[in-house]
C-alpha cells in the first residue's frame, strides 16, 4: 500500500450541553478528522485533542501543525499501519497526533483487505456494555435529574466528574436516589494532591468500582500511597501513556483497574498492547472516551470488544454529546452499542453532513 497524502480537515460539532469537567468546560468541539489516500483505499481517523492544552500538553492546532512540519513526511515510505508507529517514534510526545495518523492507515488497510477493525485487535464480543460521563453540575437537583435520564436511557454505569467541593455530598445524594445496585465511579481528572486522602477516603462509603486519576498524572508514587489508604480501588486515566507507563504503574501498586485511552497512547496497536500487559497482570481495563464523532466512536467501540475490556467503558450513543453527527448515529440498544464489522472502521462520515460541519480543509501530498 503506497500513501499518496493525508487530507486534515476541521469539524465543528456543537454539544447538546456543556460539559463541565475539572479542567475545563466545553460547548462545541473543535475536530481533527485525518484522511488518507493510498493506491488502495482512503482511511480516517480523529485526532481527540482539545483547543487547549489542559487535559494534555497536546491542543488541536498544535497537532494539525507537527503532522504537516514533520509527521507526514516521516511516514512517507510507510506499506502499513505497524510501520507509522516505527517512523514516528523518534519524535518525543505528541501521542494524539501520533494516534489519528495511524488509525488512518490502519484503517485504509483494512479497508482493501476487508478485514474490520475489531477483528484486527482481537475482538471477542459483538456488543460492548455503555457507560455515560456525568460533567460537573451548578446544583444536586440538576445532576440529579441528569443521572436519572441516563439510567431510563438505560446506560449501565454511571460515571461522576469530581472536583474539590463537588465529591462527596454529589456522590452521596445520587447514591441515596438511585440505590447501591448502580455501577457508579467518579473521575477527578487530577484534581487532589495525596493531602486529600482523608477526604477521599470518605467515598469509600459509597460502593463506588473506583476513583479516576484523583492525583497529578507524574504522581505515580502518590498513586500507589493513596491505594493504601482507601478501600476505593484507584484507576489511572491520564498517567498511562504507554505499554510502558502502564507495567510501571501495575508493578508499583499505583493502580488496580486501567483507563485506556487510544488517543493518549498513541493509537490502538499500543492499547492492544496495553490491554494485553493488563490481563497478563489480571488487571481490568475499560475505554475511555474524548467526545469522539461517529469516526473515534466506531474504533473505541471495536476496542472495548476485546476480552480484557470486563467494565462498563465511555462508549456511550452520539445523542450523548451530539443532535447530529457526522456518521450514522450510533444508537444503544438494552444499554450496549454494536460492534462494527464492515472493512476498516465500518463507518464512514456522511458526505453531505461532513460538509455541512467542515470549517477548514489542507490537503499534504506525500512526496
Amino acid at each position: 500500500m503506497k500513501i499518496e497524502g493525508f487530507e486534515l480537515r476541521r469539524v465543528g460539532l456543537p454539544l447538546v450541553s456543556p460539559f463541565r469537567t475539572s479542567f475545563s468546560t466545553q460547548t462545541a468541539r473543535d475536530i481533527l478528522l485525518v484522511k488518507v489516500v493510498t493506491d488502495e483505499a482512503e482511511g480516517w481517523g480523529e485526532c481527540v485533542t482539545l483547543g487547549d492544552p489542559l487535559y494534555s500538553p497536546e491542543y488541536t492546532d498544535g497537532a494539525q501543525d507537527i503532522m504537516k512540519r514533520y509527521f507526514i513526511s516521516a511516514i512517507a515510505g510507510v506499506r502499513d499501519a505497524n510501520g507509522v508507529g516505527q517512523a514516528l517514534h523518534p519524535f518525543k510526545g505528541h501521542p494524539m497526533a501520533k494516534a489519528a495518523l495511524e488509525t488512518a492507515v490502519l484503517d485504509a488497510e483494512l479497508r482493501a483487505s476487508g478485514r474490520s477493525f475489531g477483528r484486527e485487535l482481537g475482538s471477542v464480543n459483538e456488543r460492548v456494555p455503555c457507560g455515560v460521563s456525568v460533567g460537573i453540575m451548578d446544583s444536586i437537583p440538576e445532576l440529579l435529574d441528569a443521572v436519572g435520564g441516563y439510567i431510563d436511557e438505560g446506560y449501565v454505569r454511571i460515571k461522576l466528574k469530581i472536583e474539590p467541593g463537588w465529591d462527596i455530598d454529589a456522590v452521596r445524594a445520587v447514591r441515596e436516589r438511585f440505590g447501591d445496585e448502580v455501577l457508579l465511579q467518579v473521575d477527578a481528572n487530577t484534581a487532589y494532591t495525596l493531602a486529600d486522602a482523608r477526604h477521599l477516603a470518605k467515598l469509600d462509603d459509597f460502593d463506588l468500582l473506583l476513583i479516576e486519576q484523583p492525583l497529578e498524572e507524574e504522581d505515580i508514587v502518590g498513586h500507589a500511597d493513596l491505594a493504601k489508604l482507601m478501600k476505593t480501588p484507584i484507576c489511572l486515566d491520564e498517567s498511562i501513556t504507554s505499554a510502558q507507563t502502564a507495567a510501571a504503574a501495575i508493578r508499583l501498586g499505583a493502580t488496580s483497574v486501567i483507563n485506556i485511552k487510544p488517543g493518549r497512547v498513541g493509537g490502538y496497536l499500543e492499547a492492544r498492547r496495553i490491554h494485553d500487559i493488563a490481563v497478563a497482570s489480571g488487571v481490568p481495563v475499560w475505554c475511555g472516551g474524548m467526545l469522539e464523532s461517529g469516526i473515534g466512536r466506531a474504533a473505541n467501540i471495536a476496542l472495548a470488544s476485546l476480552p480484557g475490556f470486563t467494565m462498563p467503558g465511555d462508549v456511550s450513543s452520539s445523542s450523548r454529546f451530539y443532535e447530529t453527527d457526522i456518521t450514522e448515529p450510533w444508537v444503544m440498544e438494552d444499554g450496549h452499542l454494536t460492534v462494527p464489522t464492515g472493512p476498516g472502521l465500518g463507518v464512514a462520515p456522511i458526505p453531505e453532513l461532513l460538509e455541512e460541519f467542515t470549517t477548514s480543509v489542507e490537503w499534504v501530498a506525500v512526496s
